[in-house]
């Protein structure tokens, strides 16, 4: 039968009584409805300061891996293209010299000495008044370097030092080499000094601005210079004026500061000047390759490195010693010094070191 629509239906409540929570179990709440924590498990819900830190740990991280990535990846190519241009560009001595040389280890762990040496050939076309551009040439640069095994010395051999030569009597010792190569300028220094020669270096005066101008120059201290090399710009050479100061020099500038031999600007200054500017633009050198801006030009100065020597040492071997080199720290200048003048059989002038002398400059070369 029909409702009667006044008739209010019945309903009947029921009352719940008060509920006693369970052992080892804990009410829900609202937070319990939060997004998973990004932490460790058992950490608390996270909050938006929690989760950007997260993220910027995450960034920091991913950065510093990118970063150290490229820095492996950069060292990489750069020790490539060492080795590849120590392999195909690099010019090797005359045979004679691996049987004046003396055996030693690895340049980065046992001492090594090594002969430096530059000659005083000019370019085809120079037309400086009696300069060498064919058949024998002196040395112009005689250095000795001591490195590895945390050894580090240098010792300058000033050219007109009056020596023994085998076969020839009395001479300036730059003439070893017009007499006999490399192999007897070796021969003549360890006579000289009794010291072992290890390894030979000579400087590719050819390439020598390349690498230079692939370290982005370098930065020289010192006095006045103004000298003409293979007789100045009026002779088709170079003409290098610097004043006193700090100078960032390009690749034919260094090349011109190596090969001065008359400072125009300091009539009085003898080899011993010119071996110190010659130390200094060593130092130089290095000072540079262990900056950040060399850090950046690392590939072009590896491939570039090579062609500037002429050496008996291999790739990996030439890679362990500028190691050593860099490693090793830099020496205080030292030259072989003179106590006077002797006259020779052709009536020039050299320079006499006494006995006395060469022992003392050979212990310090060796301590070092």
């Amino acid at each position: 039968m029909p409702r009667d629509p006044a008739e209010r239906p019945q309903y009947t409540r029921y009352r719940a009584g008060p509920r006693l929570p369970r052992p080892g179990r804990r009410e829900a709440t609202g937070d319990d409805l939060a997004l998973p924590s990004l932490g460790r498990r058992g950490d608390g819900p996270p909050n938006a300061k929690s989760v950007r830190g997260w993220l910027h740990r995450l960034t920091v991280r991913r950065a510093l891996l990118g970063l150290l990535a490229l820095t492996f990846a950069w060292l990489g190519l750069s020790l490539a293209l060492f080795l590849l241009s120590a392999h195909f560009e690099r010019t090797s001595p005359p045979s004679d010299v691996a049987a004046a040389l003396k055996p030693a280890g690895f340049p980065l762990t046992s001492p090594n000495n090594i002969l430096v040496l530059g000659s005083d050939r000019r370019p085809k076309g120079s037309r400086e008044p009696g300069a060498n551009t064919s058949g024998p040439s002196r040395s112009d640069t005689i250095m000795l370097i001591r490195t590895g095994g945390g050894h580090s010395a240098r010792l300058s051999i000033p050219r007109d030092t009056v020596v023994e030569i085998p076969g020839h009597g009395e001479q300036k010792i730059n003439a070893a080499y017009a007499f006999g190569g490399p192999a007897l300028s070796i021969r003549v220094v360890e006579e000289l000094l009794n010291i072992p020669i290890n390894h030979l270096v000579e400087v590719n005066f050819e390439n020598f601005p390349q690498l230079i101008d692939a370290m982005g120059g370098v930065d020289y201290t010192g006095g006045c210079v103004l000298s003409r090399v293979d007789g100045g710009f009026s002779q088709g050479g170079y003409t290098l004026r610097l004043s006193r100061g700090t100078h960032r020099l390009d690749g034919k500038q260094a090349l011109a500061l190596a090969r001065t031999r008359e400072n125009l600007c300091k009539p009085s200054e003898t080899d011993i000047q010119r071996e110190e500017h010659q130390q200094a633009l060593f130092n130089a050198m290095k000072s540079r390759l262990l900056s950040f801006s060399s850090f950046v030009r690392l590939p072009l100065i590896a491939w570039n490195a090579p062609p500037a020597i002429v050496s008996d040492m291999s790739g990996p071997t030439l890679l362990t010693l500028f190691g050593a080199l860099a490693i090793d720290g830099t020496p205080p200048t030292r030259i072989l010094r003179p106590d006077g003048a002797v006259a020779l059989p052709d009536g020039e002038s050299g320079l006499a070191v006494s006995e006395a002398e060469r022992h003392a400059a050979a212990a310090r070369f060796l301590a070092g």
